[in-house]
């Protein structure tokens, strides 16, 4: 059975339509059931409690009424008839404590459940959004700034949270709310609750208007904010280059700039959610006026007592605030619909590089195995490029018809000037990237057909910058998986760090800040060999990983390297052609093609581009 991925179950909810933009508000929000549905006990809880809320709320005009009626000894309910005057207020103050009591603790507990699946969505929906960023390829964070994704899953999330919660159970609310109203007031008097029903439907009119300009400016505003985040994001990442070039009066400008473009559009956000509210506060005080007098000419004709009045005046100003309310809610809906437009775009990023549905369950160097023929294929760690072209942009090849082998064990370092493709094959052989053409093999396997994590899994890659994550010295080296800590310090001692590493505070256990900036450069990329030793690779790739030591520490870790190579394939890339002498082979890449491959003597020999990037070396030193 096939093993459903979060991000995948992420993915479906919001799979309906492709044009986002173009899609109803109605389209839009059955994204967000999937999500309601997870908790149906909440929900459904939440909306019968909505009965009793909006059936008290209809009622209490009616007790103020009967009040009223009683005290001008007006016709009244029939258990009042026969009473006297302060017996009969105070059955109705009774009735009327009640339905307050009641409907509160109702309204309470009823708003607590709506915010907490509010919550819960907001949650499942963050989760989804983190799954499917973390399993997007490299491609997609190398054209989106940082800032903007923690925008998506932050303040926009959290506004998709309120639609649902505040929102549309609050909506939910006030329309049966209107509803009840409507069925008292025509039992009570038709003609009065007719004028109500009528102002109801220009007033509709002007917020659906008003909403629809708060619409397309919120848009505009969250895409300010993003940008903002990403401007504060960039300068705080960079604060080094910022300061070391003066740069801080000229970002502080651009900054301010941003800043207030992002102000005008909440501007206009907040001008037109204000108009709804006036509009709704003028056309509320004409519907009591249009009650109070129609109300009076019939009180003049006895068709109409001084009770009823009361109610519906009272009525007018209930029947108006769920539409206030409504207006305020349609506003958060505009809100969340713009967030989720934006979340959708992101959901609906393809993830360019996915596992087979049919994986290789062996790992990778278990066993030999065999081809078509029946012929047993290489295996321990065979690196096999077959003919492969790689393009970041589209027919911009970065790598053009590579065709190469790396045997089992061997060690084979990458060699070329700056933009010849030697990082670009790393990336490749890891799965960061697809291939745009050919195929790349491990152990007779292409590695599309193997699982990313059992390809990564054999695979160890140190960087020429270590990064470190918060948290202590133990969990940057198991990376979260299952190593005791005498593994650890094996592991550490293996790599020659378990010196630096015990000279630390509180050794193992020191907590290290944010991409560990209270350790050196050298003393970062130390704790990545032991993070790579740890997990006994069958491939090792290094990536000018002694770039950042001093020499004797670099000594130290090189005598640790020879040990750690030993019966393991190596691609190294190295620009000091003098640390790579010993390997078995050299690869020399140039514009992203092979034009050179050999042992150091043997290009030397050759005297083509290794031997001269060799010599310009030597001549340097």
């Amino acid at each position: 059975m096939t093993k459903v991925s979060s991000s995948t179950r992420g993915d479906r909810r919001f799979s309906r339509g492709a044009n986002r933009r173009g899609e109803t508000d109605w389209r839009l929000f059955l994204r967000l059931v999937p999500y309601a549905l997870t908790k149906k006990r909440l929900l459904i809880t939440a909306i019968i409690l909505l009965v009793p809320v909006s059936i008290l709320g209809a009622i209490q005009p009616l007790i103020i009424g009967q009040a009223v009626s009683l005290i001008r000894q007006e016709e009244t309910w029939w258990f009042l008839e026969n009473r006297s005057l302060s017996e009969g207020i105070n059955i109705l103050a009774i009735f009327l404590l009640l339905s307050i009591i009641i409907r509160l603790i109702c309204s309470v507990f009823q708003k607590f459940l709506e915010e907490n699946l509010g919550q819960q969505i907001t949650a499942g929906i963050r989760n989804d959004l983190f799954d499917h960023i973390t399993s997007l390829a490299v491609r997609f964070f190398d054209r989106t700034p940082v800032g903007k994704l923690i925008t998506r899953i932050t303040s926009d999330v959290e506004a998709l949270g309120l639609v649902f919660s505040s929102g549309a159970i609050g909506i939910l609310n006030d329309l049966f709310s209107m509803l009840v109203i409507a069925i008292f007031m025509f039992s009570l008097q038709w003609q009065l609750a007719l004028i109500l029903i009528l102002m109801l439907f220009p007033v509709t009119g002007l917020i659906v208007y008003f909403q629809q300009q708060y619409r397309k400016a919120n848009y505009t505003a969250r895409e300010e904010l993003s940008t903002l985040n990403s401007m504060l994001q960039e300068n705080i990442a960079g604060i080094n280059i910022v300061q070391l070039f003066r740069r801080e009066q000229v970002n502080a400008e651009m900054f301010r700039a941003v800043n207030q473009r992002y102000v005008a559009e909440v501007d206009k956000t907040i001008f037109h959610d204000s108009a709804v509210s006036a509009t709704l506060e003028w056309i509320s005080l004409v519907a009591i006026a249009a009650v109070l007098w129609l109300g009076g000419w019939l009180i003049l004709q006895d068709n109409l007592s001084f009770g009823v009045l009361s109610a519906f005046i009272l009525y007018a100003q209930r029947l108006f605030n769920p539409l206030r309310q409504f207006a305020d809610k349609f506003t958060m809906f505009q809100a969340g619909f713009t967030a989720l437009e934006r979340v959708s775009d992101i959901m609906h990023e393809p993830i360019e590089i996915r596992d087979p549905e049919l994986a290789h369950s062996a790992l990778i160097s278990e066993q030999p195995r065999t081809n078509g023929k029946g012929e047993v294929t290489a295996h321990q760690g065979e690196i096999r490029f077959e003919h492969v072209w790689f393009a970041y942009k589209e027919d911009d090849y970065v790598l053009k018809d590579l065709d190469f082998t790396i045997r089992p064990g061997q060690k084979v370092a990458l060699v070329g000037p700056t933009g010849a493709g030697k990082s670009s094959i790393i990336r490749l052989l890891c799965r960061l990237y697809e291939a745009t053409k050919g195929r790349i093999l491990v152990d007779g396997i292409d590695i599309r057909d193997l699982p990313q994590s059992e390809l990564r899994r054999q695979m160890a890659v140190i960087l020429q910058e270590g990064f470190l994550f918060a948290g202590d010295v133990k969990s940057n080296i198991t990376l979260g998986e299952d190593y005791s800590i005498e593994q650890v310090k094996a592991a550490a001692e293996a790599t020659n760090v378990a010196q630096f590493i015990e000279q630390l505070p509180q050794g193992y256990d020191t907590q290290l800040r944010e991409r560990g900036t209270n350790l050196s450069g050298g003393q970062k990329q130390l704790l990545a060999f032991a993070r790579a030793a740890i997990r006994n690779p069958q491939i090792l790739v290094l990536d000018e990983a002694t770039a950042s030591l001093d020499v004797g520490t670099e000594a130290l870790i090189q005598q640790a390297l020879d040990h750690l190579l030993e019966k393991r394939t190596a691609i190294i890339i190295a620009h000091r052609l003098s640390t790579i002498r010993n390997v078995d082979r050299i690869l020399v890449l140039k514009r992203g093609e092979l034009v050179e491959s050999g042992s150091h003597e043997q290009l030397l020999q050759q005297d083509g581009l290794y031997a001269a990037l060799y010599k310009l070396q030597m001549l340097g030193s």
